[in-house]
């Protein structure tokens, strides 16, 4: 017995995440990409964009379409793309680089194109934090000054915050900076060693669940101004589920207990709920899960995502092998498949940083906060 989605990831992303470029003046110790300082000249031209686009809107309908890199802010058609998905009704979201490039005017052209909302980094609490794991210094003053001017044009603000054991001291104190900065949501990465990430900076199963804890805490406090999620760090939504029923079965009004805001219909996992497409069109199921299944130079992206055997399976959490394909939570979390894949070179494989011990549970028996027995988070 499993959860029906309210939405059918099956059919359609609720996010599709597009490279645009790999080219950024960043030297960042964990980059997935492995950024270059110049545009390859086999990314995808402006005319093979827009068809991109074209066929996001066509055949998945309004998503939130995310304009990554690299830096976006390196290529000169950028403004063009954006404007061609706002006129196609996408929602469009930016994450740029905080570099020279990114300037008051650039912030507001942006918004001019019909960016609705920019992501940016904040990776420490302090500007040595900061600038040394994102390789230039300088660095953590032009994101807040970018933050701040965001903020006064109208944007909505998404902060980004990777966790590594170079500031997973400082989350609480990054948290508050968060609220300051009045962003909308708080995307928290737990890194993944791929691209230039080293495994040594991967925090143990033990600190992954800490982290968990104390984002689910802040999501549930009534006094948090926004909204938390994670990027392969999928426990984070079954700890999320625990301490809800667990507070509730202590006698908690359900008013006393912060709402998180809806901003997908049920939990995303790689492949399951998002898309990836690479500069030079390769689509795969996350840029942190780098397996390709075809490219939107010879397929159709939406058959890709919705037919590949990849694909397929990674939205079939019950097939996972380990605790993973057996627990009650597999739904609502999956555990991180891109994770999974980086320890084992298998993104079938149970998360290596999860501690959670799942029962073998009977058909349609459930445990209590679990995906099974009541609605997703």
């Amino acid at each position: 017995m499993s959860l029906r989605p309210a939405f059918d990831f099956n059919r359609a992303p609720f996010i599709v995440i597009w490279e645009v470029t790999r080219a950024c003046d960043l030297a960042c110790q964990h980059c997935r990409a492995d950024a270059q300082p110049d545009p390859s000249a086999q990314q995808l031209t402006t005319t093979e964009g827009m068809a991109l686009l074209d066929h996001v809107r066509e055949h998945f309908g309004v998503v939130l379409m995310v304009f990554t890199g690299g830096d976006p802010l390196k290529r000169p058609d950028l403004h063009q793309l954006i404007a061609h998905g706002t006129r196609l009704g996408l929602r469009m979201a930016i994450t740029p680089s905080a570099t020279p490039l990114l300037t008051a005017a650039a912030i507001g052209a942006l918004q001019d194109s019909g960016i609705k909302r920019i992501a940016l980094s904040l990776d420490g609490a302090d500007a040595a934090t900061h600038d040394a794991f994102r390789g230039v210094p300088g660095t953590f003053a032009r994101t807040i000054d970018a933050l701040n001017t965001a903020r006064r044009l109208g944007l909505e603000i998404q902060v980004n915050t990777t966790v590594s054991r170079h500031n997973i001291g400082q989350l609480e104190q990054i948290a508050r900076m968060v609220e300051y900065l009045d962003a909308r949501l708080w995307s928290v990465f737990a890194l993944v060693a791929t691209g230039r990430a080293a495994a040594d900076l991967l925090p143990t199963p033990l600190e992954h669940e800490q982290v968990y804890r104390l984002l689910a805490a802040l999501a549930l406090e009534p006094a948090t101004s926004f909204d938390i999620k994670t990027t392969a760090g999928q426990p984070y939504y079954r700890v999320l589920a625990q301490r809800r029923a667990a507070a509730l079965a202590a006698g908690a009004a359900g008013e006393s207990l912060r709402t998180p805001g809806n901003r997908a219909p049920r939990t995303v996992n790689d492949g399951n709920g998002l898309v990836f497409i690479s500069h030079t069109g390769e689509i795969s199921p996350s840029g942190f899960l780098p397996l390709v299944a075809g490219t939107v130079r010879t397929a159709s992206l939406a058959d890709v995502y919705r037919q590949q055997a990849l694909f397929v399976r990674l939205r079939q959490p019950e097939t996972f092998s380990g605790k993973c394909g057996w627990c009650s939570f597999q739904q609502l979390c999956g555990g991180s498949r891109s994770r999974a894949f980086a320890a084992t070179g298998d993104a079938f494989a149970s998360d290596p940083t999860c501690i959670h011990q799942p029962k073998r549970q009977l058909q349609g028996a459930s445990e209590p906060g679990s995906a099974t027995s009541g609605r997703s988070t």
